[in-house]
């Protein structure tokens, strides 16, 4: 049985007018603050808008049926479609002049990736950067479940777009229709992104800063209109603190918000992935704010300096960069990478641990770092006990073995990516920090590495296939592997 090719064409056109609706809210505040970048955001949108028209009116007759090969095929073209409409802001405008540039800066926006090549964010046009943001701000939950919400008015189910675009094992909903879980979904990401907002705006951020930052943080991207990213406002604790707040809640299960906001407090205090996810950030903070607050050669900002030994300082730093980088959101206060070698290691550690499954964080996910523990620890018992029937448990039910499986193939596939992805960058010049670093920052969405892509650079000194194969990963490990690597197996296009 062949593709249904008109449908995956027509929702590309979906797509398409999503970005350029978004684009021309770009215009708007280019608009507002008389950049002069408001006629090219604009014709990008117009043209963005008029393409996606284009190819909804010539697909208008198509069959109304989505099956999995189709919703792979949708969710990793779409990105792709997305991104690559993504760059005519930038391209138009002359922000980013450079095809290569454009991309890779869109690719890591709508990845939530944050890595960046501009070298000075603070005279770009405030239409661009906020267009920046907004990248952030739509790959965030999902440009897939932004669609579902509006499939039905298609007459189009959208439970296998769903399955790709949140393939991991945290398939909780909060609705028996996928379509109203991806409305509560957005309800509680746009209330937290408003939230965010006037807080920062209260806290004493411009309302442009604030709305940026809000963007940047809910969706775990780390775009910042600052050169020196948040550490630019390192003598005004309170907003660190607020951003910490959101960051924390931006790599929970969006599901256990809503459980929060419908009172079930005890649901998501028995949770494991919550309790794990909460006491490891907890213990790696006090062990990473005693390092900084006795080592007085790290307790310094590249940014603006702090006095030495400072205690709140020492607790608020370890705090942010380590929440940072466990939820892949990748704002920086300080450079971590210069906070001892012990420190180093850890941080290199945790971009492999992700937020929680449910979240918009990236990386592996806590909630499979538990199974395969679990799973690993269970095997000494079947060792001893060959017979026995010793299933792995977690949250007080069954782990069927194909979800078991599942994980460790995607463990597997994980490492195996990365280990190519630091070959690869290694073979195009970068040295082994910086290729490593440069790797697992890509494929787990971080943002800052380490080496020559540490906080105080950014990847403009990648070649220019550096930056394509690292955007490659971004995207890659922003659909979670199976999405994107099933595309490229021969047997994906057999038909069936």
């Amino acid at each position: 049985m062949g593709l249904n090719s008109r449908i995956i064409f027509h929702l590309m056109g979906l797509l398409l007018l999503f970005n350029g609706g978004f684009m021309l809210l770009a215009a708007l505040v280019s608009g507002i603050y008389k950049d002069g970048a408001t006629l090219g955001i604009t014709l990008a949108a117009v043209t963005t808008m008029f393409v996606g028209i284009i190819a909804m009116f010539f697909t208008r007759g198509h069959k109304k049926e989505v099956k999995r090969k189709e919703g792979y095929i949708i969710v990793t073209f779409g990105w792709i479609i997305m991104a690559a409409s993504g760059v005519l802001p930038y391209l138009i405008t002359g922000a980013i002049p450079n095809i290569t540039d454009a991309f890779f800066e869109t690719m890591s926006g709508y990845t939530t990736t944050g890595a960046s090549i501009l070298n000075d964010i603070e005279v770009m046009p405030k239409g661009i950067l906020f267009w920046r943001s907004l990248t952030h701000w739509i790959g965030g939950m999902g440009i897939i479940v932004l669609a579902i919400a509006i499939l039905p008015l298609l007459g189009i189910g959208g439970m296998q777009l769903f399955a790709a675009e949140a393939p991991g094992p945290g398939g909780d909903k909060l609705h028996p229709r996928i379509t109203d879980t991806a409305k509560r979904l957005w309800f509680i990401y746009v209330g937290y992104t408003l939230a965010e907002t006037l807080l920062l705006r209260l806290a004493g951020m411009s309302f442009f800063d604030a709305i940026n930052h809000s963007l940047a943080t809910l969706s775990t991207g780390g775009f910042s209109t600052k050169n020196a990213s948040i550490a630019f406002w390192n003598d005004q604790p309170v907003i660190q603190y607020i951003i910490i707040l959101f960051m924390f809640l931006a790599g929970t299960n969006f599901v256990l918000s809503y459980f929060a906001f419908k009172g079930r407090v005890q649901k998501i205090l028995k949770d494991e992935e919550f309790r794990y996810y909460s006491l490891f950030i907890v213990l790696l903070t006090l062990l990473a704010a005693v390092v900084v607050y006795f080592q007085a050669d790290v307790a310094v900002s590249a940014y603006h300096p702090q006095v030495l030994g400072d205690m709140e300082s020492s607790f608020r730093h370890a705090l942010f960069q380590i929440i940072a980088v466990v939820t892949t959101t990748g704002f920086v206060t300080a450079d971590f990478t210069a906070w001892t070698p012990f420190l180093t290691v850890c941080f290199f550690g945790l971009m492999f641990a992700g937020g929680s499954a449910g979240s918009t964080a990236g990386g592996i996910k806590i909630m499979r770092h538990i199974l395969i523990i679990k799973n690993g620890l269970l095997e000494f018992k079947r060792t001893l006990h060959p017979s026995a029937i010793i299933p792995v448990r977690y949250n007080d039910k069954t782990v069927t073995e194909h979800i078991v499986y599942n994980i460790i193939a995607f463990f597997v596939l994980y490492m195996l990516l990365f280990i190519i992805g630091a070959l690869v960058l290694g073979f195009l010049g970068l040295d082994f920090v910086t290729a490593i670093g440069g790797a697992a920052s890509s494929l787990g969405n971080v943002g800052p590495a380490f080496g020559t892509l540490s906080p105080l650079n950014n990847f403009s000194g990648l070649p220019a296939l550096g930056k394509w194969w690292c955007g490659f990963l971004m995207l890659a490990g922003r659909l979670e592997l199976f999405t994107v690597l099933i595309l490229i197996t021969p047997y994906f296009w057999k038909r069936t």
